[in-house]
């Protein structure tokens, strides 16, 4: 038995794969600790990265990755009494990386997750950075959160996802609420959907910032279109969230969220008309317009809709 298990999705990550296992070995913390991959199909060297320093490794056909079930699948085999998640390319930038993102679940016994902060890649686009700025997992403020059925019923739907904010780009979990409450089979949220669900169970959820790792997308308008889309038919599900319920709602919204994305980019010096100024632009349109279609067809009875490659 450890104290600790990590574990970590993987595909097609030979590229970032190296600098979180790198980091994951510079730990200071004591735990005794084993590293967990759970690959989905991965043809670029992946496994004879991860097979040099895991302790297990696990393959999955691509078709039957799934956000919740492929983490399951992990967390599953792992022997630690704490189960730290991460991703390919999020890398820790300390050496007390772990011992911190560890620290309230080894302090109270109410606490079922801890979540670390995140911060950007230094080449990072302002747009990126103004969106990573407006989530949790950004500020610098620790906090314990609880969360009773009667209050969360009584909240407006973007306070309950705030009140249950977690975040699987870099957490961890105690593997015995876990064995009551596994990661939901899920095409995206499927950690505030776990969190949800212990919160309301009388489990507390950590937000750990002196935990920090490094991460970040700058992804295209198309993707991010058919990720916000899927995202929002999960929030709508899972507390009542519809940010842009209307057709006119969304003529205001894309109108702002253009106006703002090329002020931000004009700020950080992107010419105008450049590759980068027109994702920017892109993106002022894809995100308000996943937030209006990923409403509209959860409501109508189709919360669990996935493009391919999301």
């Amino acid at each position: 038995m450890r104290e600790v298990s990590i574990v970590v999705p993987t595909r097609n990550g030979a590229a970032t794969l190296p600098a979180l296992l790198d980091a994951i070995t510079s730990q200071n913390d004591t735990a005794a600790r084993e590293l967990i991959v759970v690959d989905s199909g991965s043809t670029d060297g992946t496994l004879d990265v991860v097979r040099a320093a895991a302790d297990q490794v696990i393959t999955i056909a691509p078709n039957r990755f799934n956000h919740g079930t492929s983490r399951n699948l992990g967390v599953g085999r792992a022997s630690g009494r704490f189960v730290v998640l991460t991703v390919q390319d999020a890398r820790p930038l300390t050496r007390d990386w772990l011992t911190h993102l560890l620290a309230p679940l080894r302090q109270d016994d109410r606490v079922a997750g801890a979540f670390a902060r995140q911060v950007l890649h230094p080449g990072a686009s302002a747009v990126t950075r103004d969106q990573l700025s407006r989530w949790v997992a950004s500020q610098d403020t620790p906090r314990l959160m609880t969360l009773d059925p009667e209050t969360f019923a009584a909240l407006p739907p973007v306070d309950r996802l705030m009140r249950c904010a977690f975040d699987n780009v870099c957490s961890a979990v105690r593997r015995s609420v876990w064995e009551t409450s596994p990661f939901p089979a899920t095409p995206i949220a499927e950690d505030l959907e776990w969190s949800r669900n212990v919160l309301l169970s009388g489990h507390a959820i950590a937000y750990a910032p002196d935990a920090v790792v490094e991460h970040s997308h700058d992804r295209g308008a198309r993707y991010e279109l058919a990720r916000t889309w899927v995202l929002h038919q999960q929030l709508q599900r899972l507390f009542g969230l519809r940010s842009v319920p209307t057709v006119g709602a969304l003529a205001r919204s894309v109108a702002s969220t253009v106006r703002a994305n090329r002020q931000l980019a004009g700020a950080a010096g992107v010419p105008t008309g450049s590759a980068d100024w027109r994702r920017a632009v892109g993106l002022g349109v894809a995100w308000p317009l996943g937030q209006f279609l990923g409403g509209w067809t959860a409501a109508r009875g189709r919360p669990h809709w996935r493009p391919r490659g999301v």
